[in-house]
């Protein structure tokens, strides 16, 4: 995008891991609804992936941070 659009953008890529949602509520099938929730066990909170985005937001405007991968500590990915 930055270099499509050239000029001064900052463009950040975060790649957030298990995080907390409601979406296997929403799953109908009992299986893939119990494996969903089974998955996400290890989740992280939305406010970490929150603070991920501030850092990036908060750096001078000179530095570009390309890309930032959050993980859950227990995630075995």
């Amino acid at each position: 995008m930055r270099q499509e659009v050239g000029g001064d953008i900052r463009v950040t890529v975060i790649s957030p891991g298990v995080t907390e949602s409601e979406l296997a509520d929403s799953i109908s099938d009992e299986n893939a609804r119990m494996g969903m929730k089974e998955f996400r066990r290890i989740c992280i909170p939305a406010d970490a992936i929150a603070r991920s985005i501030v850092f990036a937001i908060e750096q001078p405007d000179q530095v570009d941070v390309s890309e930032i991968i959050v993980r859950p500590t227990a995630s075995t990915y």
